[in-house]
């Protein structure tokens, strides 16, 4: 098929776009290569794709431009579009608010115009865990309702969900939503926590825990997100013909609209994988405890048994083996000096988020 990838040079769209490629699809990808960490590493993302798969259209556009958006689907006329870019980061969202109604609401609307004016059979699209908000219950299902997001990313993936749905109603779309739990492993992000971690423990520099180390998190590693996506791509929603309008199922409905879960299905606390990554570091991290900061979910805990009856899979890669896997790439990627003198003080390439990790 042929299949748009936005944000291809993305932690996750570049693993997508591997596993395409490889799997024989016609993939056309895009991303608008922005600053808010080193696009150094989305390059380098790309040219490992290329050596990995060989070589893809990729076009350098911006969300915002609905223009040049709606020219790369009429000229590649897409049969699926995967979307991935968008905004990141729960913390970032309180400095910089803007960036998430730019690319989050009015770069998906520009999305869901493209699809409706192309058809296409399948729009899948990222949302996140952070949507659940001030939920207690755990496992998050998605029968759950989702109505107290603590960040403004959290509302911007909500809404996503929200605007996907009236289109897929008004206009026919089969809409998937992927409600994605602390994506892990190689080609990570540098503002999430495996390599702000990675980093402070292999520098021997203090690392800041929030919430005094109690936060548990459900880790899902990247090959389980990507076998996910592959196998979701041919099973476009249906609507679904017992949805009870008096008793709403938050999962499906009377339009071919779906929301799932990726989650490990194994929270640990953020002590417990400050360990696992000491193990593979083979170094002793210094930690400094801190009170919980504003946007924080204490806990995450996924219930992918949807994603499992639909598609007949779900994550299973232990937190363990992914993190030794990342932890490869890591000190391939970064050279960091414990690499081969484990007291050096010599840097890493510098931090661009101000030593402050995101741990979505």
């Amino acid at each position: 098929m042929n299949i748009l990838v936005t944000g291809a040079a993305g932690f996750i769209g570049a693993h997508c776009v591997l596993r395409l490629l490889r799997d024989g699809h016609d993939v056309c990808g895009l991303d608008n290569f922005n600053d808010y960490y080193d696009p150094q590493l989305k390059h380098d993302r790309v040219a490992w794709v290329k050596d990995q798969a060989g070589d893809f259209h990729l076009a350098r556009i911006d969300l915002t431009d609905a223009s040049a958006l709606d020219q790369l689907f009429q000229s590649h006329r897409p049969d699926v579009v995967i979307h991935l870019a968008a905004q990141a980061g729960v913390r970032y969202s309180l400095e910089n608010p803007r960036a998430y109604v730019d690319s989050n609401l009015s770069g998906f609307l520009n999305i869901l115009e493209s699809c409706r004016r192309h058809p296409v059979r399948h729009l899948i699209y990222a949302s996140s865990s952070s949507v659940y908000g001030a939920n207690q219950r755990t496992p998050y299902s998605v029968q759950d309702g989702v109505d107290h997001p603590l960040s403004l990313y959290a509302a911007t993936k909500k809404a996503n969900e929200l605007m996907a749905h009236s289109y897929s109603h008004l206009f026919g779309i089969p809409c998937t939503g992927l409600r994605f739990f602390t994506v892990y492993g190689p080609w990570g992000r540098p503002d999430m926590s495996p390599i702000q971690f990675a980093r402070a423990i292999a520098e021997g520099q203090v690392l800041k825990l929030f919430n005094h180390g109690e936060h548990e998190r459900d880790f899902t590693c990247i090959d389980d997100i990507i076998e996910s996506i592959a196998r979701l791509i041919e099973r476009p929603p249906h609507a679904n013909p017992d949805w009870n309008r008096h008793q709403p199922d938050p999962a499906t409905s009377l339009a071919p609209w779906r929301v799932f879960n990726i989650g490990g299905q194994h929270p640990v606390t953020l002590r417990a994988y400050v360990a696992l990554l000491e193990k593979h570091l083979g170094r002793s991290a210094r930690v400094e405890l801190l009170p919980l900061q504003p946007g924080d979910v204490l806990n995450t805990c996924a219930d992918a048994s949807d994603l499992a009856r639909a598609t007949g899979f779900q994550p299973c890669i232990e937190l363990d083996e992914g993190l030794g896997r990342f932890i490869d790439w890591f000190l391939d990627y970064y050279a960091p000096p414990i690499a081969h003198a484990p007291l050096a003080t010599e840097r890493l390439r510098p931090n661009l988020n101000g030593g402050v990790y995101d741990p979505t």
